[in-house]
């Protein structure tokens, strides 16, 4: 009989050799973004494997604890991530994870736990052993190996290549960094977009201690027009993949092409250093903006579920009329309070 144990990444001294040699490790199963969310938010992570204390790490499912009062014990695999695929080598492991994950969620009385693949490996063993579908995403990927004039050709003609040669023409300056003011601007960028949509925005801690956790696998990059902050994004690499984790703009600069110049420069600096592939991250797939927008960078983006267990059907459904009716709330809000709201109600979102 297989046994499952249990270990905290974050004191494990083998965890960092599985995160980086195993296949499909991303930056989201580092040890950095698992102690950015610790201290940002309380979570304490934990994952399964089958491999012994004395033996080597070789696979592994990690979480979450979210501990919320408001919404519920959880098991989130990752919060905040846009996915985090288990790190099994068979199916057979994947079994004996995935029964493990439903015994522990029914013995320590957790709400539901949930995981967030990529592939459909998971997704086949998961819905067979009564997992639901949680949510389901749009996920970008561009493949970097081609030479950059071709990457360039490829890219849509009049909303992505003219707009980088409008942004050039129009002088912006883009820096790129990690700097106390570049962490600003793009903070104050960030809360200006936030308010926009009606949503509040992530507390400053969280991107100063991702800053802090992350070192030089992060990078935030700003464009300036004669010294004001048009658009911004923020950017995280891991082995051969550069992440688009956050984006923000000014509205009233949109038509200076800030964004496509941005993304075109953090294409030129990955090819340099060798990056084979540009993950843009998760898309909601009724957000058609955001969808056309990645799309005109990556098409043929594929499909990204999230499973829980347990959970009812109509679970997205649900979760979906919360977010509208807090939406309309949010919309009567002042930025201020917006941002005091954002400290208090992430912790508890995961």
């Amino acid at each position: 009989m297989v046994t499952v144990y249990e270990t905290d990444p974050l004191l494990d001294p083998r965890w960092e050799k599985l995160e980086k040699t195993h296949p499909k490790a991303s930056v989201f199963h580092t040890k950095a973004w698992l102690d950015a969310l610790r201290l940002t938010y309380g979570y304490k992570s934990v994952a399964y494997t089958t491999s012994p204390p004395r033996a080597d790490l070789q696979s592994a499912i990690v979480f979450c604890r979210i501990e919320s009062w408001l919404t519920g014990r959880r098991l989130v695999s990752l919060p905040f991530s846009d996915h985090c695929e288990p790190l099994v080598e068979s199916a057979e492991e994947s079994d004996f994870l995935i029964d493990h994950l439903r015994k522990d969620l029914g013995r320590q009385r957790w709400k539901y736990g949930e995981v967030r693949p990529i592939g459909n490996e998971f997704s086949q063993k998961a819905h067979e052993a009564g997992f639901r579908r949680a949510n389901s995403y749009y996920l970008h990927r561009m493949d970097l190996r081609p030479g950059l004039h071709e990457i360039f050709q490829s890219l849509h003609k009049d909303s992505v290549q003219r707009r980088i040669r409008h942004a050039e023409r129009m002088g912006l300056v883009c820096e790129r960094g990690t700097s106390e003011k570049l962490l600003k601007d793009f903070y104050r960028l960030l809360t200006l977009t936030r308010s926009r949509h009606h949503l509040p925005p992530q507390p400053y801690t969280w991107f100063r201690n991702l800053v802090n956790r992350m070192g030089r696998a992060l990078e935030i990059r700003l464009a300036y027009k004669q010294g004001v902050s048009v658009a911004g994004i923020l950017t995280l690499r891991f082995r051969g993949t550069i992440y688009y984790k956050y984006g923000c703009s000014n509205a009233d600069f949109k038509n200076l092409g800030g964004m496509p110049l941005l993304f075109w420069q953090t294409i030129q600096d990955g090819k340099l250093a060798g990056a084979e592939e540009f993950d843009l991250g998760r898309s909601e797939q009724d957000n058609q903006g955001l969808v056309t927008f990645k799309g005109r960078w990556a098409p043929g983006p594929i499909q990204l579920l999230y499973w829980r267990y347990p959970a009812p059907d109509s679970l997205a459904q649900r979760e979906g009329l919360r977010l509208r009716a807090a939406k309309r709330v949010f919309a009567y809000m002042p930025d201020s309070l917006l941002s005091a709201t954002g400290k208090l109600i992430y912790r508890h979102v995961g």
